[in-house]
């Protein structure tokens, strides 16, 4: 019995990982080892991104593109918090990002919305799918499904906290304790995980992964 524990914990680990990652903080706060950033024109993620005092990473937002973990992940929760901290913009956290397609400088993948005012949306990116119908109109660029409560976003230069849950093909999210979207079925079910730059200045801090059983 003590031997097939150990062995369904360590097949569960391989499930969290996709044999490439662990549990915890995803910025180690003194540089940006198992990141990097994928941009037209190829740019040093040094060059965008600044370890600030407290836990804290600057982003410039240019040029457009993200930046993107190493490691992939399946079955997990994901906790950042950000804030806008001069004129908001627009922004997303990427997950699932996987190789395919692209959508102009977008990954398949799945992006939750941080542009301000559209908090919470859920939007498939070159290919991605899920069981869900739109909320957009057909045909509609970008295509997504609308955050399904009141905005919940804070006011402009306060930290906002994204709560997502990935687990199975299916996709929670919870924008400062606010059930904002949920989705099932979702096509790719695990990948990377990233951050938009769409032109504006954002911070980030306290981002965490945290495997589920």
């Amino acid at each position: 019995m003590r031997y097939l524990s150990s062995t369904l914990g360590a097949l569960a680990l391989l499930v969290f990982t996709g044999c490439t990652a662990s549990a915890g903080e995803l910025f180690n706060g003194r540089d940006f080892t198992g990141w990097e950033l994928v941009a037209t024109p190829a740019t040093d993620i040094n060059a965008t991104c600044k370890n600030l005092p407290d836990g804290i990473v600057a982003a410039t937002g240019l040029p457009v593109g993200f930046i993107a973990t190493t490691a992939s992940y399946e079955n997990y929760r994901l906790h950042a918090e950000w804030r806008w901290p001069g004129k908001p913009g627009n922004g997303g956290v990427l997950v699932h990002i996987s190789s395919g397609p692209k959508d102009r400088a977008w990954p398949l993948s799945l992006q939750i919305q941080t542009k301000n005012k559209n908090v919470g949306d859920l939007l498939p990116m070159a290919g991605a799918t899920f069981a869900e119908p739109l909320t957009s109109a057909p045909g509609a660029t970008p295509a997504l499904k609308a955050q399904t409560a009141s905005d919940s976003e804070k006011t402009v230069g306060e930290w906002n906290s994204c709560d997502i849950v990935c687990q199975d093909g299916m996709v929670e999210v919870t924008i400062n304790g606010v059930l904002q979207n949920k989705i099932s079925q979702a096509t790719p079910h695990s990948g990377r995980i990233g951050f938009q730059f769409e032109g504006t200045p954002f911070e980030l801090r306290h981002l965490t992964v945290t495997a589920l059983k």
